[in-house]
């Protein structure tokens, strides 16, 4: 017998909120690169990239980003932003930089949609005993 695990009221508002603050700084961070935005181009240069690349890498990241946005395929842009953030964390041990940032930031864009989705829950669920 299976039972369906249905978020509360104050679960889905604290996802939705964590996922807004994870929309808005991806956003952020994929339009600096598509925009080719100076720090962000610096930044990524100092990591590795070629300059020509960083571009792509932003708009992998937008349109990850806009389906994470869009409920009906939000799992599918969390599955995108969860690759990009493993490539920055590949990078950021191989230049001997702090990784936490990207390992939060992908345990946020996870843990918002578990908040909200009810089908998330159901293939994922946490055990009370």
């Amino acid at each position: 017998m299976t039972t369906s695990i249905t978020p509360s009221k104050s679960a889905r508002l604290t996802g939705r909120i964590i996922s807004i603050l994870v929309i808005l700084f991806a956003l952020v961070d994929a339009v600096m690169k598509v925009f080719k935005a100076g720090p962000s181009m610096e930044g990524s240069t100092a990591l590795g990239w070629p300059a020509d690349q960083v571009q792509f890498i932003g708009i992998l990241l937008l349109i990850g980003t806009i389906l994470y946005a869009i409920p009906r395929t939000a799992i599918l842009g969390a599955i995108i932003i969860t690759a990009y953030l493993g490539g920055a964390v590949a990078i950021m041990v191989r230049v001997a930089q702090p990784y936490w940032f990207p390992v939060l930031f992908g345990i946020l864009t996870w843990a918002a949609l578990y908040l909200q989705d009810t089908g998330l829950r159901n293939m994922i669920p946490m055990r009370k005993d």
